[in-house]
């Protein structure tokens, strides 16, 4: 199988290089710039693509020409800005600054359907193409937040899985949508999961969590997939 993971140099997308594969399997991470040695597994092959999100339609011409010949099963898009100040009690939105929100859109909404849109051709020659896109509990009505340009962009996302579901039903697309709350990125893979889990007393989610559920998602049948999975913190109130 070979994995696209877009935003893949640190934090989930680093843990997605390190988590996913299986012996024979593929990973292939976009990022600005290559990252040092990542310990991808026993028997899995790393592949990395320098591109920048921020200019959409550079670097979706850059991906494409990279997996023109191999090919991709699965694309996962983790790619996900937000705001300065966001998540911090005195985020103000009329504080944002204008150049700032418009690079959000770039990355996390334009580059988005581009790269899915120049992507798709190679998708569908899989024999179980997916699609998995990282949105967030923002993303979700009622979520509580004020962050209005990151909760824009996770909720297109949601519109994005939608609309692709039904375009191509018939030749078995799957795209889910994680709905993700508070993520520990502090701690890596390399730390054990009992340990990352007592971080922010509840309030945060191991990696290790959500590679779990996306390694599970991988490992499906062509006859089902997960339309939409939220996984919040245990001690998040709003959910």
């Amino acid at each position: 199988m070979r994995v696209l993971v877009v935003g893949a140099s640190k934090g989930l997308g680093m843990a997605f290089m390190q988590g996913l594969g299986k012996p024979g399997d593929t990973l292939i991470g976009v990022s600005r710039t290559q990252p040092a040695a990542v310990d991808v597994g026993k028997d899995v092959q790393a592949q990395w693509i320098e591109a920048d999100l921020g200019e959409p339609s550079t670097a979706v011409e850059t991906i494409f020409r990279a997996l023109a010949e191999g090919g991709v099963d699965t694309l996962i898009y983790n790619l996900g800005l937000w705001e300065a100040e966001a998540f911090e009690a005195h985020y103000s939105f009329l504080d944002d600054h204008d150049a700032q929100l418009q690079r959000m859109v770039d990355c996390n909404i334009t580059a988005t359907i581009l790269l899915i849109k120049r992507l798709l051709p190679l998708l569908l020659k899989s024999e179980k193409p997916r699609i998995i896109l990282t949105g967030s509990t923002s993303g979700l009505p009622q979520s509580g937040r004020p962050e209005v340009t990151f909760a824009a962009s996770k909720f297109a996302l949601r519109g994005i899985a939608e609309a692709l579901r039904e375009g191509y039903r018939e030749q078995g697309l799957g795209v889910t949508c994680l709905n993700l709350g508070y993520l520990n990125t502090e701690d890596s893979l390399d730390v054990p999961v009992a340990e990352a889990a007592t971080r922010g007393e509840g309030g945060l989610i191991p990696l290790h969590d959500v590679v779990l559920m996306v390694r599970t998602l991988l490992e499906l049948s062509a006859a089902s997939y997960v339309r939409e999975l939220t996984l919040p913190a245990i001690a998040d109130e709003r959910f």
